[in-house]
C-alpha cells in the first residue's frame, strides 16, 4: 500500500531568507517544480500553517513537508537528458561521466533524470539484478555531484562489481574545494557515519554509525578554501560532504551541511563542489586493470578561474 511521508527540517543558516521554493530544492535535492507542486497543495507548512512559494524562511525555522505517495515497487523509466559523456562502453560495463542535476537512479521523491534512466534512453541493456529502479547500478554519486560512474551491463559483471566495492578494491579518487584551510595537509578522517538523529534528510558522524573512512591531501591553498584530493576508503551516503562538514570545513556551495552561502555566490557555485575525477577497477569479465580520468566541469573551472585570479591580484 503507498504511503505519505512526512519530512520535518530545520532550516540551516546557510539558507537563511531563502524563498521556501529554493530552500527546499536545495535541501531535499528535488527540482523546483516539485517543490512548487507540493507548496500549491498545501502540502509545506510552517508553524502548522500552509506556506507560499513566495514565502521567506529563517534560520531554525521548522518546516513540515508531506511527500507525495510512492508506488511499492517503482518502475524504472527512460529519461533522456543531455550532458552524460559515456567514457566507456563494452559488452559488459559502461563507464559515464555524470553532469549536476542527475540522480544515480530514481528515488521516492526525485522527478529529475537519472543515469541508469539516461543510459536505457540511449538504447544500452544494464543488468537486471539488483532493485528494479537500481538496475545496474553498483555505486551512486549523489544529485549535485560530478564524475565518473560505472554500471554493470549483464549479471556477472554486476556481482563481480558489487563484491569489487565490497572489498574495498575499487579506487574512488574525488576533488573538492571546502571552506578553510586544512590543517594537517594531509591525513585520515575515521568517523562512523549515519543518519542525522533530529533531520532525516541528512547525514552525521554518531557514535553507533557505520565505519567511514576518508583520505585526504591539500592539492592547492586559495584565500578563504582548499582544494583537497580525496580518496575513499569505504562509501557512505555523503560521506565526504558530513566529515569535513564535522571537521568544520564544509564544502564550497554545500549549504546543507554548513557552508557559507556568501563563498558559494562569489565563486558562482550553486552545488556542492565536489568531483569524482579517476576511477580505478579491475575488469569484471577481462581481469583488465582499468583506469579513468574526468575533467572538472564548466562551474567548477570557473570557480577555480575565480579564485586564482583575485590570488594574483
Amino acid at each position: 500500500m503507498s504511503q505519505r511521508d512526512l519530512k520535518i527540517i530545520s532550516v540551516p543558516e546557510g539558507l537563511d531568507q531563502e524563498r521556501i521554493d529554493a530552500a527546499l530544492a536545495r535541501v531535499l535535492g528535488l527540482s523546483r517544480s516539485a517543490i512548487v507542486t507540493l507548496i500549491d497543495a498545501g502540502e509545506v507548512l510552517r508553524s502548522q500553517k500552509a506556506m507560499m512559494k513566495s514565502d521567506r524562511v529563517s534560520t531554525g525555522d521548522v518546516i513540515e513537508i508531506l511527500m507525495p505517495a510512492q508506488k511499492a515497487e517503482p518502475s524504472l523509466q527512460a529519461t533522456p537528458f543531455e550532458g552524460m559523456g559515456i567514457v566507456y562502453n563494452d559488452d559488459h560495463i559502461i563507464v559515464v561521466d555524470k553532469p549536476a542535476g542527475v540522480a544515480a537512479h530514481p528515488s521516492p521523491g526525485w522527478q529529475g533524470p537519472t543515469v541508469i534512466g539516461g543510459i536505457i534512453a540511449s538504447g544500452y541493456n544494464v543488468a537486471t539484478s539488483g532493485a528494479a529502479e537500481r538496475q545496474g547500478i553498483v555505486h551512486r554519486l549523489d544529485v549535485g555531484t560530478t564524475g565518473l560512474m560505472v554500471i554493470a551491463k549483464d549479471e556477472i559483471s554486476y556481482s563481480d562489481l558489487k563484491q569489487q566495492f565490497r572489498d574495498r578494491a575499487v579506487t574512488k579518487v574525488y576533488h573538492a574545494l571546502v571552506q578553510g584551510h586544512m590543517d594537517p595537509t594531509e591525513g585520515t578522517i575515521d568517523a562512523p557515519i549515519d543518519r542525522h538523529p533530529r533531520e532525516d534528510y541528512r547525514f552525521a558522524v554518531v557514535a553507533d554509525g557505520k565505519p567511514s573512512i576518508t583520505h585526504y591531501k591539500a592539492l592547492e591553498f586559495f584565500p578563504a578554501v582548499s582544494l583537497l584530493e580525496i580518496e575513499l576508503e569505504t562509501g557512505r551516503t555523503h560521506q565526504i560532504r558530513v566529515h569535513f562538514s564535522a571537521l568544520h570545513h564544509p564544502l564550497v556551495g554545500d549549504l546543507t551541511y554548513g557552508a557559507d552561502h556568501t563563498i558559494s555566490e562569489r565563486l558562482q557555485v550553486n552545488r556542492p563542489w565536489l568531483h569524482a575525477r579517476e576511477l580505478r577497477f579491475t575488469h569484471p569479465v577481462t581481469r583488465e586493470s582499468l583506469e579513468f580520468f574526468s575533467e572538472y566541469p564548466e562551474d567548477l573551472t570557473r570557480s577555480l578561474a575565480i579564485l586564482a585570479t583575485n590570488q594574483h591580484r
